[in-house]
């Protein structure tokens, strides 16, 4: 006998009685198989949860054998329950043990059942445990009962995700539905390998309300919060900010379609009438999408399925008047989940407890992989799917040398990982080793390295690695992370520690690059479509005088005795730097006023990022010390390709003989004049790279701490001579990148990249 047109109510109804009582986690469970069973007519209704090693146990059932509670169990893919359990979607079957994947557990005395229908209990897209029901005849459950079943199977989810039936460390560790690979593949950002678990940075809300009795109020709020995220989003694609065309407006428009779509309200205003409240019956019909979608093959349909998903997030935020959510508390092996983060977003969490950062967006050349970098915390961007997946909590594995992402890793690949972490860590204790060696190629040539920092902290990894200096101090990082302007005895504080922690190494500091994604809570930064290529670094310092004066000052009086190297960032003509110069030479004169001890050296120079300034260096050379090159904002300008832009990331190459090409110039226009020249951008940080460059002749790199021993092991392991004959050779060639090429010759002849 089917289920009646009142069964989900009045299924919804009991189980609001039976959740509110006093009884234990299993007492509440077992009445709830009891309301299922009588109101489906079905002589069985089981539950069963999924335990840790994938393994499914039988947690609750009336019809079924009672001593075989909390002693059957199955795995994952192990019969119909565990092909339930291992697909994520409904099995719906008259006869079911003709079944192929049909499993018979004598002890419990299911042999005369023949018809079953059983639902995934879901959370999040992870499979959680098995509802089933099962008939003695043979009989074809219609699709009200399976959507019947699928509502139960989510106040199901909540009781099990409290913790009170399992702990919640394995609900952690339970098994994602179909559609959900537990590998996903990404783009290296920042390299090494993390073990840890989830912390999402803007948490997904939990529904913890799910039934209620009053539809005409939950039917008003749900219509209230559609009109509001509907507001939302048109605001959104018509503000200023978004422009008048291209593919990102085209893609909000589809978005917006989506929130106007007719069948996706009327399916949640139809699961309100079952008994549920406006969120959660927004989730319900998420999860019936969810389902319905990951059957799909073609792949342009399935990407829709991020878009609902992001869509019913949002929906349900304005439902609960929420619109963001970051209080977020760290366990002590944080692997941070985003769409996308900033650096100060970055420094904003505990570092000591980061152990790895995954990003569904992204680029390798942000700010924030910069900071990561200097951490020592590896980055996995590109991983499109992760946010809506994942729950914080669960157990992760980034692979950041493969771009590869485990999601509720098995045992047996923690300990392949595990092992791979030590290795890496013997690793890093050779470095450690050989730190005290020098940087010189096998025919002799010496190449300084550098570590790139950018807060006190970061000094201790100048001893640590061995560096020869500091080749760039990013002077900006403590001012993302105040909120007003640091005063100058704060800053004088700061640049003195950094100096005497140097001990007497050389430390080149950039004075403040704020702007673009580096954001200070103390300046109104104006909306930019170029942000990049707007006001920025020595262009905000020159129109803001006092900014450069104040750290210019401080810097002086911090280095009193010992040698101060300054270098202006963003510098794109000559009379930039000289004004710049201007300012400080003020500053020097005013120390000098005042009977200050004055610095033992001083040395001024420029950053070369914008590709304009490459063709004024005859003419910028005499006015500067030494000249570094910032590769992350030359190559980005120089190839037009917004770094931060995900569908740009992969367009040009460093390694191309155009980019090559343009560096060997700068090196011998400085060459020419012995004017020092080093690099400082992301490119030295790679031994390929950082290989390409000595070839072409730069003998002096600044890159992240962690970076230094591995590019010494390749300088020590290097022919200078041989390889410059071979990159020169290559210069001219048509190809779009020449790392492949410049890969085997490092394999052929030994070189450790």
């Amino acid at each position: 006998m089917p289920l009646n047109a009142s069964g989900p109510r009045l299924i919804l109804k009991r189980l609001r009685q039976v959740m509110a009582s006093p009884q234990s986690a299993q007492e509440r469970l077992d009445d709830i198989v009891q309301v299922i069973a009588t109101n489906m007519v079905a002589e069985v209704c089981s539950v069963y949860l999924v335990r840790a090693g994938d393994l499914l146990e039988l947690f609750s059932t009336v019809g079924l054998n009672q001593a075989s509670v909390h002693k059957t169990s199955l795995r994952v893919g192990e019969g119909l329950i565990g092909e339930i359990a291992a697909r994520g979607v409904p099995l719906n079957l008259s006869d079911a043990q003709s079944h192929p994947n049909f499993a018979y557990r004598p002890e419990t005395g299911e042999e005369i059942y023949h018809s079953l229908m059983g639902v995934p209990i879901l959370r999040s897209g992870r499979v959680v445990g098995v509802l089933a029901v099962q008939n003695e005849t043979q009989r074809h459950y219609i699709d009200e009962e399976v959507e019947a079943l699928e509502t139960v199977a989510m106040v199901l989810a909540e009781l099990v995700g409290s913790g009170e039936l399992i702990d919640s460390h394995e609900v952690h560790e339970g098994t994602f539905a179909q559609g959900i690979p537990p590998q996903l593949d990404g783009l290296t950002f920042a390299d090494g390998i993390a073990i840890g678990h989830v912390v999402l940075h803007e948490p997904r809300l939990e529904v913890t309300q799910l039934l209620s009795d009053d539809e005409e109020l939950e039917t008003s709020r749900l219509d209230e919060a559609i009109d509001s995220l509907r507001m939302s989003i048109d605001n959104l694609i018509e503000s200023p900010a978004m422009g008048v065309e291209g593919e990102h407006l085209e893609v909000l428009e589809t978005y917006r379609m989506f929130a106007h779509d007719r069948g996706w309200v009327r399916r949640i205003r139809e699961a309100i009438e079952t008994g549920l409240t406006a969120e959660a019956a927004v989730q319900r019909v998420q999860v019936a999408n969810r389902t319905r979608m990951a059957r799909i093959s073609d792949a342009y349909l399935r990407e829709r399925l991020a878009d609902l998903d992001d869509l019913s997030h949002r929906l349900i935020r304005h439902l609960m008047g929420r619109e963001s959510n970051n209080s977020v508390v760290l366990p002590d092996d944080a692997i941070i989940v985003a769409r996308n983060l900033g650096p100060a977003e970055m420094m904003d969490y505990d570092r000591d407890k980061i152990r790895g950062v995954v990003l569904a967006e992204g680029s390798p050349s942000s700010h924030m992989v910069i900071v990561a970098k200097a951490l020592g915390v590896p980055v996995i961007g590109h991983v499109a799917s992760i946010v809506g997946i994942v729950d914080p909590g669960d157990r992760i594995i980034i692979d950041g040398h493969e771009g590869e992402v485990y999601l509720l890793p098995t045992s047996d690949v923690v300990q392949a990982y595990e092992e791979r972490v030590k290795a890496q860590e013997l690793l890093e204790q050779s470095y450690a080793d050989h730190r005290e060696l020098p940087a010189v190629t096998k025919d002799g040539i010496e190449i300084s390295l550098n570590m790139n920092a950018g807060l006190l902290v970061d000094m201790d990894n100048l001893g640590r690695t061995g560096a020869d200096g500091v080749g760039l101090f990013r002077t900006e990082l403590p001012f993302m992370v105040s909120e007003t302007f640091p005063r100058l005895t704060a800053q004088k504080e700061l640049y003195e520690g950094v100096l005497n922690a140097a001990n007497g190494k050389e430390v080149v500091f950039r004075t403040l690059d704020i702007g673009s994604d580096k954001v200070v809570p103390f300046i109104d930064l104006p909306k930019e479509e170029n942000p990049a290529m707007g006001w920025r670094a020595i262009r905000l310092s020159l129109d803001r005088p006092a900014l450069l004066r104040y750290q210019l000052r401080a810097l002086i009086q911090a280095s009193g005795g010992q040698s101060l190297n300054i270098m202006f960032p963003m510098i794109a003509d000559v009379t930039e730097f000289l004004r710049a110069k201007e300012i400080f030479d003020r500053e020097i004169l005013r120390h000098e006023r005042l009977n200050y001890e004055m610095p033992s050296e001083i040395r001024l120079g420029t950053m070369l990022e914008v590709p304009a300034l490459a063709w004024q260096l005859e003419t910028l050379l005499p006015h500067v010390d030494f000249v570094s090159v910032g590769s992350n904002d030359l190559m980005q300008f120089l190839f037009a390709s917004d770094r931060s832009n995900t569908l740009l990331s992969g367009r040009y190459d460093i390694l191309s003989p155009a980019a090559l090409s343009f560096f060997k110039m700068i090196i011998d226009t400085c060459d020419a004049v012995g004017k020092p020249l080093s690099v400082c951008g992301e490119a030295a940080s790679s031994p390929l790279e950082a290989f390409s460059l000595i070839a072409l002749g730069m003998r002096s790199l600044s890159m992240a701490p962690s970076a230094i021993g591995p590019v010494k092991e390749m300088v020590r392991s290097l022919n200078l001579a041989q390889a410059t004959e071979y990159v020169e050779s290559l210069l001219h060639s048509p190809d779009h990148s020449l790392r492949t090429k410049l890969e085997g010759y490092a394999r052929d002849h030994g070189i450790e990249i």
